[in-house]
């Protein structure tokens, strides 16, 4: 059963960069939920029930993600994710969460999606920042979509929580010009 003890949604929009206006800004939005860890101080083998946790809340935050942009789904250019897990629970416990079934809610939610969603996943404290990559969702190899953002929720996680996170993003980096080398 998902707890949600609360969601943090962080927008961010590029309107000049460089001293140059960005004739479409990009956006990038990070929506995180705080929920609780059910296998805190305890070993579990069998971490499926975790995997369908990952999939209810990646369902949230991508509804909430596309919402906070302002956009319709199909919109949305690039993705990532990541998880900080409690000092009372265990790397394998964001695992579950961010890799068997997070990613089939999000690509509905976005309107397809046919690369990985890149992630990253780290134990801490209240106020442990994570930073979360971000690339195409259709493809990889995009330079343009290769970015990153992050954050911070200052009360979470507490010992037996995890932030779990997804951003999303439009137009990627502000002012991109990187090429492959001919």
């Amino acid at each position: 059963m998902m707890e949600i003890r609360k969601v943090v949604v962080l927008l961010e929009e590029t309107h000049r960069e460089m001293e140059r206006s960005i004739p479409e800004p990009t956006r990038k939005v990070t929506v995180a939920a705080v929920i609780k860890n059910p296998y805190a101080n305890k070993y579990v083998e069998d971490l499926s029930e975790m995997y369908d946790l990952g999939a209810a809340v990646s369902e949230v935050l991508a509804r909430r993600g596309v919402q906070a942009l302002g956009c319709e789904p199909h919109e949305v250019e690039s993705y990532g994710k990541g998880a900080i897990v409690g000092v009372d629970g265990e790397i394998e416990h964001t695992a579950a969460l961010l890799h068997p079934k997070f990613g089939a809610p999000v690509r509905r939610e976005v309107g397809e999606g046919k690369d990985i969603i890149p992630g990253t996943k780290k134990v801490g404290g209240p106020g442990a920042s994570i930073v979360l990559p971000l690339t195409n969702k259709n493809n990889i190899w995009d330079f343009d979509r290769m970015d990153s953002t992050e954050i911070t929720i200052a009360d979470a996680p507490r010992a037996d929580e995890i932030v779990i996170a997804l951003a999303l993003g439009i137009g990627g980096r502000p002012l991109h010009r990187t090429k492959l080398p001919k």
